[in-house]
């Protein structure tokens, strides 16, 4: 599911762009995302879920998150480790919808030109089941610079992604290892070269199961679950 960078660089330097760097690679993805969706900005990560997780810690989010009863649990689950406690609503949706009350789209089952909507952090998913289906990714749209800023700079460990380890710097913020490897990214280029306007969603609420009455929502998260309470089931 990976894709050389050779594959992709004669096609990036044939449509104008200049690739120096393995970078240059993800640069030009979020580029041609951000044009196909309809947002200012585009900042890859390696998951919807961390990309969910990213724009609640930039807000500072507190109190309860409104989500749908049936969705993935990855959702609250990044609810819960930004410090909020989910809050399960008996809706109806497709393809997209929001967090009440703060304006993060969860994305994850859309991939259609224009989706955008001003204003937003909307999330997308990049998996083989998903429209633009690459072996794992995601990605926050916004028309917010600031917030694109942070974005990269959070998931890649707080550091700029193109100095080398050897030659870091302190890293401005204290971040995490979210980001999406070019070679992801170039998989993501080749199939957006093929992909049509328009998309239909590929999940709802008919997709996914009701996951409200989990005990887990109870519990915390994992730092503060002890071990004895995990059942051993989760170990065979």
């Amino acid at each position: 599911m990976y894709e050389p960078l050779e594959r992709v660089t004669d096609l990036l330097i044939a449509q104008g762009y200049r690739i120096d760097d393995p970078w240059d690679v993800v640069e030009a993805f979020e580029s041609k995302v951000a044009a196909y969706a309809g947002s200012a900005y585009a900042v890859a990560l390696d998951s919807c879920t961390d990309s969910l997780f990213l724009c609640l810690t930039f807000l500072g989010a507190t109190g309860a998150v409104s989500v749908p009863s049936r969705t993935y649990v990855s959702v609250p689950e990044a609810i819960v480790h930004a410090g909020c406690t989910p809050r399960f609503e008996p809706v109806e949706w497709t393809g997209a919808y929001r967090l009440d009350p703060y304006p993060v789209i969860d994305g994850a089952a859309r991939f259609t030109a224009g989706m955008y909507t001003p204003g937003t952090y909307h999330c997308l998913s990049f998996h083989h089941r998903k429209t633009l289906g690459i072996a794992k990714g995601g990605m926050i749209l916004t028309d917010d610079e600031q917030a694109a800023e942070w974005f990269r700079l959070a998931g890649y460990e707080g550091r700029a992604r193109r100095l080398r380890y050897d030659e870091m710097t302190e890293p401005t913020l204290c971040g995490w290892n979210m980001y999406m490897p070019p070679e992801q990214a170039a998989r993501g280029i080749l199939l957006l070269e093929r992909l049509p306007q328009h998309n239909e969603d590929c999940g709802g609420s008919w997709k996914y199961a009701d996951i409200s009455g989990y005990e887990i929502w109870s519990r915390g998260t994992a730092a503060e679950t002890p071990i004895q309470e995990v059942s051993t089931c989760a170990f065979s």
